[in-house]
């Protein structure tokens, strides 16, 4: 699969996220309801507006149900432990960024 450029927006409407990811906008609100990693803010009249993060989100479904072959029970459960392994990893680029912290203070204080 392709990767998808998403455009630089800070909100998508569902007409748009359909084109972004080639996905009806039935299958985007069925998804909706079954995954909680995408959650849309509504408008006053009740329109759907996804972020840059839902539609970065549905495009990581769409590659587990229609790539990797996942069902959408397989597909949540990736997502879920995914989400634990990010949480109790630490960042490479935060512990870098300490260690240089660290020895410019190390500098100043000779």
């Amino acid at each position: 699969m392709m990767p998808t450029t998403i455009p630089d927006k800070k909100y998508f409407r569902i007409g748009e996220v359909s084109e972004i990811t080639g996905l009806e906008a039935y299958v985007l609100r069925f998804w909706e309801t079954e995954f909680k990693n995408i959650n849309p803010k509504r408008t006053d009249s009740g329109q759907r507006l996804y972020s840059h993060k839902d539609v970065q989100m549905i495009l990581t479904i769409k590659n587990l149900l229609y790539e990797e072959k996942f069902t959408i029970q397989g597909a949540k459960k990736h997502l879920s432990i995914s989400a634990v392994e990010k949480k109790n990893k630490p960042s490479h680029f935060t512990i870098d960024q300490l260690k240089s912290e660290l020895s410019e203070i190390k500098n100043l204080l000779k």
